[in-house]
């Protein structure tokens, strides 16, 4: 084709789009032609330029509106576009599509919070056991459904990878891949980052200097740091300290368009590092206490929300947490074990005296302390221990030489402690093997000394007199008579220990299930399994802390006790979790007469102390914050080694719990930040209007069932609503290999034995498929769909109402509200229905669908549809103007609190800076040398004044909201049939009288019924509330005498959905009102007590109605 017949309004096609352009603006650029426009009927912007030879490749497309598509078509096209916009209607939309049940205060966070920021720049800083993985799950999914993100990174703890997947991918039906070491050697030459959507990694990965730069070049739409507490910075006098950790936060918060942080210590007592945290969220935020504080009691802090255990409650609002009570048995070595310990220790003491000279001193130490570990743990770990280190240097002595050039790469012990147990355990097994033998004769004497301590641990072991075994096994004893479901579950840091205690555990009668961390994730879910519904005894390492759940057992012994606090945490957090039906047991085994043993026991006796003044066993959650400034792992490393004497290190632990260290916890902990109101009003209303509006299974599972058949699809019906797939067509596998689909949402299966539209389902039957939105083969139908029809939507199509309502035509028009920085702030679909006799105009729900009928005839009729578009246009922009100052609203609220508090807060900074600048002037011109701090001072405002003015322009660009053109979507022709059956004629006047007669009832009942039958389609007539806040959903069905009534597809399915709470209310005779007194015949739950004949609708005979009625 050439220039000349290329006009605005013209619709193009060719292999440049998937879809048909139609062009908004042509201009000549030389020879070439500059063309905008936007696809059909996706509204994607179009803007290139062409070349004469290139436009011989395009064609018009000329699309008449004629009815001439088929009608199935239409529905699957129109249903897809309905759920592309399905969070418009269902404000809950990803907690309905996911196998999650939200608490409130997961609700309240993400929907009350998160999701109304403009940009999400956000921290959850709830308690330990909040759920922050559901929290972050629904974020993800329902961002995702609103298409505002596709490309998602989460930065998590080494330890908690696997955790983080098992969770998304279970409850949310989202797959994300492992960024480490092995991924990016395997992609060799390719960014890893910038390959994959879906990505999750380690904290300690990714701050690695090889690693930031592939991380910082690749940007992302959402990325969610978990443990973020743990990238700190530290303010000395005018300096600022920037741990790795911190640096990588810079990084991420430069490289995403949202970002979340989660943690559940935020705050740790210092005030000025913890808005440095903040600061990588949004800079210069809260300059003042004062101005934090206030956000907080007003409800006006935009960067953060906490909670706080004792706050958290169900929705009938009993507290989610349960008692926890722990206990310390404490007992004495045998003589054979306190000689063994005294040997190992001076053993310990000797080698870590040699080591203080050495370079190696600090690896050296390690390996020292994973022997006196051992040794806590047991006789028979020790032994092992013993004997592995003695192996490695008699090979080491074979050839001395070699191997003294050779240094093993090992990791900083502080950075292991956030490894996963498996690489905890191989760093491990190297620190083992390290000598401070300069010499072949010093380390032939080490062996030897090896070899002697490797012969008394067997003593031990074989005489049987390791007492903690003993002590075990009363406790468990008297675990069992507390316990309500004889589950136990017994930690244990060391491997070995869990071999050992396994086959003795099993030798006292018990059935024993294991976690460690050589098992793959699929293999611990299924000890899981297997200790839940067979085994009494559960025997793990930490390992059964990374993405497992036990809360169905309520009794755990600590066989030995982690030096690393936050371990114990993990471990307490297994079984004391929300979900737990019984209060919590906690057993610590400790050694009594010996140095680790003596310390554990005053720091768990102080423990309890300040839970008894706190009034809190959340103690137990922060073990390490409680001690804030002091490292237990480095204290009992100190005991170990000799480095201090016991009494100064128990001195450390002294701790007078007054009530001024009771109010400095509290504040180190973050509870003084903690928002207590929770609007349980405003959160029921929610999910009421969530109830009200789901896309409920019957929809999701009926569209399913008939697009996969018109794709040439085989779908069996199974009982208790599930269905089989035995495979899957070749348009839909073709599209799910696609590689960008892929990213999205992940690899279909070949086939699928058991699937089920209904989230319900699910608990009842673990192997079901939950088929729905974001889940792969659902969303490759929607593509099939979007992709084979989109054309038919301009044709228009035929559709007949069997209840003779409507005879005319129904538009589709997609709106859009955008801001000043380019972003989306709001979308609508809107459908409006045009009858061809009074040509009025009336907004119909685009679930009307659902109650017709596609026309078996064609009738070919031409109309303008310029016409009827322009006609409708206006009522459509006044909806979207409606829909404008609405989200103003929001908008300007949010943009008052980031002026109040970061404007403010900006302005306060950099006059500060000001007078801190002339104070050291001063000093300069008295000669100090005060150059660097000048500097310092100098770029730290700068900055703070380039925020300043970035803030500013953001909140007018997000308060400027403006129109898009609409986009229109679609067409269809509806019709009444020329013979209307008896069930389905309904009578205007007849109609109006029940409605009357049955508003009138509910009022007399003392409830307060709402009319909502003007709105075409919500699927009942009337919404009636009590004086309790229950709801019943009407639907009236009004007769002239006594007849049978039909209720549509979607009053059907909504009766189902709303079960006890959904009403048919009958009125006959309404020819005799107002003279005689009328009485509605009421049937409660209509759609599981009555037995209807399906004839487009669901016929219901007079008979039923009089024996089914409660009146």
């Amino acid at each position: 084709m050439n220039i000349s017949e290329l006009k605005v309004g013209a619709i193009i096609e060719g292999p440049k789009w998937p879809d048909p352009v139609e062009i908004k603006k042509i201009e000549p650029v030389g020879d070439d032609v500059n063309i905008v426009g936007s696809r059909i009927p996706t509204g994607i912007h179009v803007d290139v330029i062409l070349s004469k030879e290139e436009l011989t490749h395009i064609s018009l497309k000329t699309i008449d509106c004629d009815f001439s598509s088929e009608p199935w078509k239409l529905f699957l096209a129109l249903e897809t576009i309905r759920y592309r916009f399905a969070s418009l209607y269902d404000p809950l939309l990803a907690m309905n599509t996911s196998k999650v049940d939200p608490l409130p205060h997961q609700i309240e966070a993400v929907y009350g919070h998160v999701l109304k920021l403009p940009r999400i720049r956000f921290l959850l800083a709830h308690d330990p056991g909040a759920g922050k993985t559901i929290m972050a799950g629904l974020i993800i999914k329902e961002m995702k459904l609103r298409h505002l993100v596709n490309r998602i990174l989460i930065v998590v703890p080494g330890h908690l990878k696997d955790q983080w997947r098992r969770e998304l991918k279970d409850k949310f039906e989202e797959a994300f891949v492992i960024a480490d070491r092995g991924s990016t050697n395997a992609l060799y030459g390719e960014n890893v980052w910038s390959k994959e959507n879906q990505i999750v990694t380690s904290i300690d990965f990714a701050k690695r200097d090889e690693i930031l730069p592939s991380l910082q070049s690749s940007q992302f739409d959402l990325i969610i740091v978990d443990e973020a507490h743990k990238m700190a910075a530290y303010k000395y006098s005018d300096s600022i300290s920037k741990t790795g950790r911190y640096k990588l936060g810079e990084i991420l918060s430069t490289n995403s368009e949202h970002l979340l942080f989660l943690t559940a210590t935020p705050h740790k007592g210092d005030t000025e590092n913890f808005r440095l945290f903040l600061d990588l969220l949004e800079p210069g935020f809260f300059a003042t206490p004062d101005m934090l504080e206030e956000s907080i009691e007003k409800d006006e802090n935009s960067l953060f929300l906490r909670r706080i255990k004792e706050d958290m409650k169900d929705f009938d609002g009993k507290p989610l947490f349960l008692p926890r009570h722990v206990f310390t048995p404490s007992y004495n070595l045998s003589g054979p074990e306190r000689d063994l310990y005294r040997k190992i220790t001076e053993y310990v003491r000797n080698q870590y005296n040699k080591a203080l000279s050495s370079e190696k001193k600090r690896n050296i130490g390690f390996a020292l302390i994973i022997l006196q570990r051992r040794l806590a743990s047991s006789s028979f770990a020790l032994w092992k221990s013993l004997q592995r280190r003695r192996d490695r240097l008699q090979e080491i002595l074979k050839d001395f030489e070699k191997s003294k050039k050779s240094t093993p790469k090992l990791f900083d012990f502080d950075d292991a402690e956030d490894l996963s147990e498996e690489e905890r355990w191989q760093q491990e097994k190297l620190w083992e093997t390290l000598s401070i033998a300069e010499n072949r004769d010093e380390l032939q004497k080490e062996i030897n000394i090896l070899g002697d301590l490797i012969d008394e641990t067997k003593k031990v072991i074989d005489q049987e007199v390791e007492v903690k075994l003993q002590k075990l096994k009363e406790t468990m004893k008297e675990l069992e008579e507390k316990s309500i479901n004889k589950k136990i579950l017994i930690f244990t840091e060391s491997k070995d220990t869990l071999e050992y205690l396994e086959k003795r555990i099993k030798t006292w009668g018990y059935t024993v299930s294991t976690i460690h961390g050589g098992m793959q994730l699929l293999e611990r879910i299924e000890a899981e399994k297997i200790f839940k519904t067979q085994t009494q005894v559960m025997i793990a390492t930490e390992a059964a802390g990374e993405g497992i759940n036990l809360q169905f057992c309520h009794l755990m012994i600590n066989y030995d006790i982690p030096w690393n606090p936050n371990r114990l945490e993990q471990r307490m957090g297994r079984v004391h979790r929300y979900g737990q039906k019984f209060e919590v047991f906690v057993y610590n085994l400790i050694a009594q007469d010996t140095i680790e043993g003596r310390i554990f026991k005053r720091l768990f006796e102080k423990l309890a102390e300040i839970k008894a003044k706190l009034g809190s066993d959340k103690v137990y959650d922060i073990i390490g914050e409680i001690y804030y400034g002091k490292d237990l792992s480095q204290l009992l490393t100190d005991a170990a080694m000799g480095a201090r004497t016991e009494d100064e290190i128990l001195q450390e632990l002294e701790i007078t719990v007054d009530e001024e260290y009771i109010k400095k916890i509290r504040d180190d902990l973050g509870d003084t930040l903690a928002t207590k109101h929770i609007d349980f009003t405003q959160i029921r209303d929610l999910r009421e209007r969530a109830r009200e509006n789901k896309l409920i299974p019957e929809y999701t599972a009926d569209f399913f069932k008939k697009a996969f058949i018109k794709a040439e699809g085989k779908i069996r019906e199974r009982p208790r609503s599930l269905y089989a797939i035995d495979s899957i067509p070749y348009w839909i596998r073709n599209i799910a290999k696609e590689d960008s689909f892929k990213k999205s949402f992940g690899p279909t299966l070949s086939s699928y034995p058991k699937i089920t539209f209904d989230k319900e389902i699910g608990p009842k039957d673990q192997d079901a498929e939950f088929i729905t939105f974001g889940h792969p083969l659902f969303e490759a139908v929607l593509e099939w769909i979007s992709r084979s029809f989109s054309a038919d939507l301009q044709k228009g199509a035929e559709f007949i109402d069997h209840s003779g309502h409507l005879n005319g035509t129904i538009l589709f028009f997609e709106g859009a509200i955008n801001d000043g920085t380019g972003r989306v702030a709001g979308k609508r679909l809107f459908s409006y229905y045009i009858d061809s006799k009074t040509n009025s105009i009336e907004y119909i729900q685009p679930t009307i669908l659902w109650d017709l009928e596609e026309s078996k005839t064609k009738s070919n009729v031409s109309i303008n549809l310029e016409e009827l578009k322009n006609k409708v246009l206006s009522e459509v922009i006044t909806t979207l103007r409606n829909y404008q100052n609405e989200l103003l609203e929001e908008r300007t609220r949010q943009a008052e609190i980031k002026e109040k508090y970061g404007i403010e807060s900006l302005q306060k900074l950099i006059f500060d800076h000001d007078s801190d600048l002339l104070k050291l002037r001063n000093r300069k011109e008295k000669g100090e040398n005060v150059d660097l701090a000048i500097r310092n001072k100098e770029e730290r405002q700068r900055q703070y004044m380039d925020n300043k003015k970035h803030l500013e322009d953001l909140i007018q660009r997000e308060k400027s909201l403006t129109i898009s053109t609409p986009i229109f979507l679609g067409i269809i022709q509806v019709s009444s049939p020329s013979i209307l059956q008896d069930e389905m004629k309904e009578n205007a006047e007849s109609e109006q009288v029940a409605m009357e007669v049955v508003m009138k009832y509910e009022t007399n009942q003392g409830r307060v019924p709402t009319d909502v039958s003007k709105i075409i389609g919500p699927g009942y007539d009337i919404k009636s509330i009590d004086k309790d806040g229950n709801t019943r959903y009407i639907e009236v069905k009004g007769r002239n005498g006594v007849g049978a009534v039909a209720l549509s597809k979607n009053e059907w399915f909504k009766s189902k959905h709303l079960a006890e709470d959904y009403y048919l209310y009958v009125v006959w005779n309404t020819k005799d009102y107002p003279g005689t007194d009328i009485p509605p015949l009421i049937i409660q739950d209509p759609a599981n007590n009555l037995d209807p004949k399906l004839d487009v609708h669901y016929l219901i005979d007079s008979s039923q109605i009089k024996e089914k009625s409660l009146l």
